[in-house]
């Protein structure tokens, strides 16, 4: 029986891949991180719109299922969000695909587009940076924004949450148009190799995949 919510270095998610052929990779980072680059025949069903879709993973993936995102943190959370739905053949790819591509494994590369977590770290220092500067420059009100900024961080840091990050998710710029999570769910659950023009294609053109 897998252990629930296992890591596996990289080396040891390309063991259980040769070993277990039909074990499912679920990458859960925004659609735009997912086309800049990916697992060969990942699944793309992003975190934010997991929690709607975790009952019917449970009740379909009875193979083992490794979590990817950028660095762990967001897999953490899908696995917990899975779990909760009933899931026990769960696993967490060890820092994420930071790691993958560090230890030279093959990816698909696609569009360059930049990290849900740079993404965070350049929104989140300039509200601070500017909350700073009108601080100076028009009144010293404007101080709370640099505050709030920082406590964000701190808790999101404490808690291993991001609503920053979860809100940028939704952003088109995270979502390229014709983007399918549905089609993509149907795929997973399926077992339908996901980029195929096969069952889960014909009912919806899944965009999003580029395997």
């Amino acid at each position: 029986m897998p252990t629930t919510r296992s890591v596996l270095a990289p080396d040891d998610l390309a063991t259980l891949l040769r070993e277990r052929p039909a074990t499912r990779l679920l990458d859960v980072r925004t659609p735009a991180e997912f086309e800049t680059e990916h697992i060969a025949g990942a699944y793309n069903v992003p975190l934010d719109t997991l929690g709607e879709h975790g009952q019917e993973i449970s009740a379909h993936v009875a193979d083992d299922v490794v979590l990817v995102c950028r660095s762990g943190q967001r897999a953490r959370r899908a696995g917990d969000a899975l779990a909760a739905a009933g899931m026990v053949n769960l696993h967490i790819l060890d820092g994420g695909m930071a790691s993958w591509t560090a230890a030279g494994r093959p990816v698909r590369r696609g569009k360059p587009r930049m990290s849900l977590e740079r993404q965070g770290r350049m929104v989140g220092g300039a509200l601070g940076a500017i909350g700073g500067v009108l601080a100076l420059t028009a009144s010293p009100a404007f101080a709370v924004l640099s505050v709030l900024v920082g406590t964000g961080m701190v808790i999101a840091a404490i808690t291993d949450t991001c609503a920053m990050g979860l809100l940028l998710a939704r952003l088109p710029n995270n979502r390229p148009p014709g983007c399918d999570v549905e089609a993509m769910v149907r795929a997973l659950t399926t077992g339908t190799v996901p980029g195929d023009r096969g069952a889960a294609r014909a009912a919806a053109d899944a965009t999003c995949v580029h395997c």
